[in-house]
């Protein structure tokens, strides 16, 4: 069985940082750490499978409550370093959130994912893990 583990020190957040930037190029090195850090004190937590001492894939999610969702989780994150992909870790981390969710009373758990043809996977494995697509994800930059 695979294990999933939570980010709890400074070495966990060292072995996501490259499934992280798989993911987030833009979290430079030299501004990762600090990003990693401003996340997980705005409420949200990263999961990990881990592999030869570093995250083979990694989730990063967050937790809420508002009046449209009630009591919620939010998939900010799933990556999967390109040469463990098809393992299927990111359905593993996929089913942990889930299960995580049940047994912490979240009533959904969302997500949302760009729409290219390099997303198609990532589509199916979100289709077959139950989730539903139900609305259109709006962004106006400021």
């Amino acid at each position: 069985m695979t294990a999933v583990q939570i980010v709890k020190t400074e070495s966990d957040i060292l072995k996501c940082r490259s499934a992280v930037q798989a993911l987030r190029p833009s979290l430079t090195d030299d501004i990762y750490d600090e990003a990693v850090q401003k996340t997980l004190a705005d409420n949200r937590q990263i999961v990990f499978i881990e592999e030869d001492n570093e995250a083979a894939a990694i989730a990063v999610f967050e937790t809420g409550y508002n009046l449209f969702r009630g009591k919620y989780i939010y998939i900010d994150d799933l990556s999967t370093l390109p040469g463990h992909r098809g393992k299927g870790y990111a359905g593993v981390l996929i089913d942990w959130i889930m299960e995580y969710a049940q047994k912490e009373g979240y009533n959904e758990v969302h997500l949302d994912s760009g729409v290219s043809a390099a997303r198609t996977d990532a589509h199916r494995l979100y289709l077959n893990k139950r989730f539903q697509v139900t609305s259109l994800h709006f962004v106006a930059k400021v």
